[in-house]
C-alpha cells in the first residue's frame, strides 16, 4: 500500500464523488477505479457502497480513512524533517571540560553527527567554570556548564544531569589529616584547593561567610581536574562535582570526606545566548539535547 493510493482513496472518501475526484487527483475515471480497487483486492473488503445516486463509506472505509489521514500526517512530519536534517549546515561551536567531553557529550555529539552531517562541529576544551562567560562574550555557540544560581535574561539554559559536590583529600594522609574536630571536618583548620572562582567556589564562600569562617586556602586552581590533581599531591582538601571525580584517573588515591558540609549540588547542563538559538545548526542541538533520544 503506498501513500499515492492513500490520497486517492482519501480524495474520494472526502468528495464522495468519482467523477470529482478524478478531477481533483487528475485521473482517469478508470485509472482512480482501479486505484481504489486495488486497495479493496488488498484488504478484501469493499470500500465504499454505491447506487445510482449515492456514494458512502462502507466500515471497511471508514476506517481505512482514520488510518489513511493518521499514516499521510506522519509521513509528510517525517518528510519535512528530512529536508529540514539536509539543509541545516555551517558551523556549531561548542565549550566543555574534559570530564563533560567523556561523561555527558558522547552519545549526543553522536546523535547530531549522524542526524545533521552538513554542520561542521568545532569542540573546544577547558575549565568549567569558564563555560557561561565564553558563551555570554559571543566566543563560543554552546556550553556545558554549570547551571548559575541568578540566570542572565539573555541566555537559555537547559539542565541535564545533577552531581553533588563532594569535599575530598589524600587517601593515604597528607596535610588535611589533623583538620578534625569532633569526627567532622574544621573548615577553619583544613588547608583547602580551591577554584579561582565559579559556582562551587561561590556555594562554599557563601557557607563560610554564613558560619563566619576564615578559610585556609592553600592553593586557587583553574578547574576541577585540577583541583583533583592538587589533592592527589597531598595539598589539601579540596571540593568538586562527584561526576569529575568519578571520571578522574586519580580517583582511586583520594577519599570522598563524608562528616564535610553538604553544599547544593550542581545541576549540569546547556547554555546559549538566545539569539544564538535562532540559527538552525543551534536550535538542532539545543533540541536534540532536550528530547534525549541519545541518554541509554
Amino acid at each position: 500500500m503506498d501513500t499515492r493510493e492513500l490520497e486517492i482513496f482519501l480524495t474520494v472518501a472526502e468528495l464522495l464523488h468519482f467523477g470529482k475526484a478524478s478531477q481533483a487527483c487528475n485521473l482517469s475515471p478508470s485509472a482512480l477505479t482501479r486505484a481504489i480497487q486495488r486497495l479493496e483486492e488488498k484488504l478484501d473488503q469493499p470500500l465504499f457502497v454505491r447506487d445510482n445516486r449515492t456514494v458512502t463509506l462502507s466500515p471497511a472505509g471508514v476506517r481505512l480513512k482514520s488510518y489513511a489521514l493518521h499514516t499521510l500526517q506522519e509521513w509528510r512530519s517525517f518528510q519535512a524533517s528530512v529536508k529540514c536534517e539536509q539543509a541545516i549546515s555551517g558551523t556549531l561551536s561548542l565549550y566543555a571540560s574534559i570530564t563533560a567531553v567523556y561523561g555527558i557529550l558522547p552519545q549526543l555529539l553522536e546523535s547530531y553527527r549522524n542526524g545533521y552531517p552538513g554542520v561542521q562541529l568545532e569542540l573546544r576544551t577547558g575549565a568549567a567554570e569558564q563555560a557561561v562567560a565564553r558563551v555570554q562574550s559571543g566566543e563560543i555557540d554552546l556550553a556545558v556548564a554549570a547551571l548559575p544560581e541568578r540566570r542572565n535574561s539573555g541566555m537559555e539554559f537547559l539542565p541535564i544531569v545533577t552531581t553533588p559536590l563532594v569535599f575530598i583529600a589524600l587517601k593515604q594522609g597528607g596535610e588535611a589529616t589533623a583538620a578534625w574536630h569532633e569526627g567532622r571536618l574544621d573548615l577553619s583548620q583544613a588547608p583547602l584547593v580551591l577554584p579561582q572562582n565559579g559556582l562551587s567556589r561561590s556555594r562554599l564562600d557563601q557557607w563560610l561567610k554564613e558560619r563566619r569562617i576564615a578559610p585556609n586556602i592553600t592553593s586557587e586552581v583553574s578547574g576541577n581536574e585540577a583541583i583533583i590533581a592538587m589533592v592527589r599531591l597531598g595539598c589539601g582538601v579540596g571540593i568538586v562535582p562527584q561526576m569529575v571525580l568519578e571520571r578522574s584517573p586519580f580517583r582511586d588515591e583520594v577519599v570522598v570526606l563524608e562528616n564535610a558540609p553538604r553544599l547544593e549540588p550542581y545541576v549540569v547542563g546547556l547554555c546559549c545566548g538566545k539569539k544564538n538559538l535562532k540559527r538552525p545548526s543551534v536550535q538542532a542541538f539545543w533540541d536534540l539535547a532536550e528530547a534525549k533520544p541519545w541518554v541509554k
